[in-house]
């Protein structure tokens, strides 16, 4: 129980809080709730991080795409708890294959019978590889293996080079080999709980995309007392004797009893100098690859598909997730996400160059689609968008909570084996605040 020393008392004890994504938001709106002073620090000029808005010629939507699973147990609750379940609305979606010229299925039982570019014995093995995946209990004995092995041994040479090699290379390349075979049974387990039967996939968006819920948990913490402040990066985190001083921000100190930062790892130890020799050396050795993120506004809709994946020699888009067919806007609106290590050729490509070969593939898929349904079409970049997840990958990350006493880091790498979602980043965000919870009660 918290001492009733005033100096030891939640209101008295300041909390800053580096980067306004949910995972910051959320830990901001945990700890007001306890009645700690809040600051939360971004160098946007808008929340959200990866999950935030724009205006996309009158209709806000958000930059990178999002969706819900029926497992988002922690965002549920966090919905429930702001009074925003009525926002949550639950679809039937189909899934798509675009392979060798053909438009195919995907997704459930006949289709997967129906698909022309496997074996029998192939399609049995997927199915058992999925089946396998949706009851796993725990992954720890996949986190010390590599996925294109262990998927390969699972599928075969020519199951693996179908289904899952465009989707290695076409988002990790070089760095595919890297990736832990955790990583992948989860992604494939979150998505295989979210099935309505066997024959139907339902998926999730919140009504007002997740910019609903940055406004609610916004409002909760200025209501408590806390503030945002905008465009204003952090230059250094202070530590003085092993102890958190505060943030240097526009050449002045700004005093606070604990930091959390909620930036992409690879920037913390730049902000974070104080930090143990061996804090910095894992994250430096922390790999990213970043994202080219296309949204289009059609006339017309493309396909009948919410996710589309692409197996098709000389198309260059990796796959299509038609967001109208789960979300009914009243426009067509597709996102095209292209995944990279940032030395790759295309990171340096213009929006145009990226526009051509999206209606170059478009072309190709869909005979009568022609460039007028393109209404608008925008372009964002992600630097660092996306961790890559090595086998043993929590071991190679520095603690959450630092051996320098007031400080608490965490980004999506502390999701793993799960993938990025919001639910994870409201799950780190409780885990952060406790963090501080903890350390407070022990400091009694």
């Amino acid at each position: 129980m918290m001492s009733s020393n005033p100096e030891n008392s939640p209101s008295s004890r300041s909390v800053a809080i580096i980067g306004a994504g949910p995972m910051g938001l959320a830990a901001a709106y945990e700890l007001s709730k306890k009645g700690y002073s809040v600051d939360i620090f971004e160098a946007g000029d808008v929340v959200g991080g990866m999950s935030a808005s724009f205006d996309f010629n009158g209709l806000e939507i958000e930059r990178y795409f999002h969706f819900i699973c029926a497992t988002d147990f922690d965002l549920f609750e966090l919905l429930d708890e702001l009074k925003l379940s009525d926002k949550l609305h639950w679809v039937n979606t189909r899934m798509g294959y675009f392979a060798r010229g053909q438009m195919c299925d995907w997704g459930e039982p006949f289709a997967l019978l129906r698909f022309p570019f496997l074996s029998l014995m192939n399609k049995i093995r997927y199915a058992m590889k999925v089946m396998y995946c949706k009851n796993l209990k725990s992954f720890d004995h996949l986190d010390k293996l590599r996925a294109t092995d262990w998927l390969k041994k699972w599928l075969g040479e020519t199951g693996y080079d179908m289904l899952w090699h465009p989707l290695m290379y076409q988002k990790f390349y070089d760095l595919q080999h890297e990736v832990s075979a955790a990583w992948i049974a989860a992604r494939v387990q979150r998505v295989a709980h979210s099935r309505q039967s066997l024959f139907k996939e339902k998926l999730g968006y919140l009504e007002g995309g997740s910019e609903t819920l940055l406004t609610a948990m916004l409002d909760e913490i200025t209501k408590k007392g806390g503030s945002l402040t905008l465009k204003k990066p952090v230059t250094e985190v202070t530590i003085e004797k092993n102890k958190v001083k505060g943030l240097l921000i526009d050449g002045a100190l700004k005093p606070f009893d604990h930091v959390i930062s909620t930036i992409a790892l690879p920037y913390v130890s730049a902000i974070v100098p104080g930090l143990p020799a061996q804090d910095h050396e894992k994250l430096n050795a922390i790999k990213n690859v970043g994202v080219v993120c296309i949204i289009m506004k059609l006339s017309q809709r493309f396909s009948p598909y919410f996710w589309l994946n692409i197996n098709h020699p000389g198309i260059g888009m990796p796959g299509i997730i038609e967001y109208s067919n789960l979300n009914p806007l009243d426009r067509h609106i597709l996102y095209v996400p292209y995944y990279m290590p940032q030395n790759n050729e295309k990171w340096q490509w213009s929006d145009e160059q990226f526009r051509d070969e999206i209606i170059a593939g478009f072309r190709v898929m869909n005979s009568g689609f022609d460039e007028g349904w393109i209404e608008s079409f925008h372009v964002s970049r992600c630097y660092h968008a996306q961790p890559v997840c090595t086998p043993e990958y929590l071991s190679k990350l520095p603690p959450m909570k630092s051996t320098v006493e007031g400080f608490y880091m965490a980004d999506t790498s502390y999701y793993y084996p799960q993938d990025r979602s919001i639910t994870e980043s409201v799950k780190v965000g409780k885990q952060l605040a406790k963090h501080v919870f903890d350390s407070d009660a022990r400091n009694v």
